[in-house]
């Protein structure tokens, strides 16, 4: 595959920004196969985002010739205290999540699953902690407290301080070319960028990807990205500890259809639409086309081939959020049903599923 093909999978939605193209460009030219990794902390039931969003994502770079590992960070959660920090309970989460990738359309022979007590188990990991953390401030770090879903002005256990110097750590102890995370990890990875070289290590390059937006709507926090616009993204992203935020990719299609009804979509209002946005980067992503059925009298049926048709009829009063939901309800619902079937017909799966549904999920 030529450079360019490799250059549009990895820009593709629901990426976000690049920094820097350049970097990624000289990057694919210099390496055949580059390694890039997304980390997770295990910690709950796998929802749009979690589950398809971050399958679709990883199959763009897989394509693209990218050596791809997934970091289950047992130890990472354990600091943020899911699951109430118990590492065996966080152990199976992590087993949990590998099968709803592998449900989700992932090849397990074409991804590496990395658990984190696998590099911390290591004294040149912590060697290396201790390295970055004498390059950077407090301050710094205290900034970077938002990879966790945390801001510098909670009061947090000590521990929390170490995460971000964790999650660098990681970047170079997996050998990464590329991070590949959500725009919500930005800081860690700039952080990497800037101390890499300083540390006779090297600069990766972030492939920052989009957050879905709860489907209760926009909601703004504060204290995340504000520099970059991109707060209200992170503050109203879909959570596993807010159950009426997300549709979780075990949902049935009577459940899918009940949120979606209740989700937020006003007329003609298309930034931070969370239906708009489960069509841009998960249904034309999984299908070339999306089939809108209403009465003759409101125009009849039909079939948008591309989501900025969609969005502009939907913008100019074209098309009714009822009109709209209902398709929706019915390609996720086609979408997930292979999915459902997996975690059916595949007994570990099964039974992890039933554990982590049992356990308390927290923010």
């Amino acid at each position: 595959m030529d450079i360019e093909s490799k250059l549009e999978l990895i820009r593709k939605p629901p990426t976000e920004e690049i920094i820097t193209e350049d970097d990624l460009r000289q990057l694919l030219e210099t390496k055949e196969h580059p390694i890039a990794y997304n980390g997770f902390e295990p910690s709950g039931i796998a929802h749009l985002g979690t589950g398809l969003l971050s399958a679709i994502k990883m199959n763009d770079l897989i394509e693209a010739g990218i050596h791809y590992k997934i970091l289950l960070a047992t130890w990472h959660a354990a600091i943020n205290m899911k699951l109430d920090g118990d590492l065996n309970k966080l152990r199976k989460a992590g087993e949990y999540l590998k099968h709803a990738w592998i449900a989700c359309g992932v090849d397990p022979k074409k991804v590496e699953f990395v658990f984190a007590e696998d590099l911390c188990g290591n004294l040149d990991y912590w060697e290396l902690v201790l390295k970055l953390g004498s390059k950077v401030s407090m301050q710094r770090v205290k900034r970077a407290l938002t990879i966790m879903g945390r801001t510098q002005e909670e009061q947090l256990p000590a521990a929390s301080y170490i995460y971000p110097l964790m999650q660098t750590t990681d970047i170079f102890k997996l050998n990464c070319d590329i991070c590949q995370l959500g725009i919500d990890q930005r800081r860690a990875n700039m952080m990497a960028r800037e101390i890499g070289l300083n540390l006779g290590l090297w600069k990766p390059v972030a492939v920052h990807h989009h957050l879905l937006i709860g489907l209760q709507g926009p909601t703004k926090m504060g204290g995340f990205e504000t520099t970059k616009g991109f707060d209200v993204e992170i503050s109203s992203k879909m959570a596993k500890s807010i159950p009426k935020s997300y549709i979780s990719i075990h949902d049935s299609h009577e459940e899918i259809k009940a949120k979606i009804e209740e989700a937020f979509c006003p007329p003609k209002v298309t930034e931070n639409n969370p239906i708009l946005e489960i069509c841009n980067y998960i249904i034309f992503r999984k299908s070339e086309s999306i089939e809108i059925e209403r009465p003759a009298k409101y125009g009849g049926d039909i079939d948008f081939h591309s989501y900025h048709e969609l969005e502009k009829e939907f913008r100019d009063g074209k098309l009714h959020p009822a009109d709209l939901k209902k398709a929706v309800t019915e390609e996720l619902n086609k979408i997930l049903e292979p999915v459902r079937e997996y975690f059916e017909k595949n007994k570990e799966a099964r039974e992890l599923f039933e554990f982590i549904k049992r356990e308390r999920i927290t923010r």
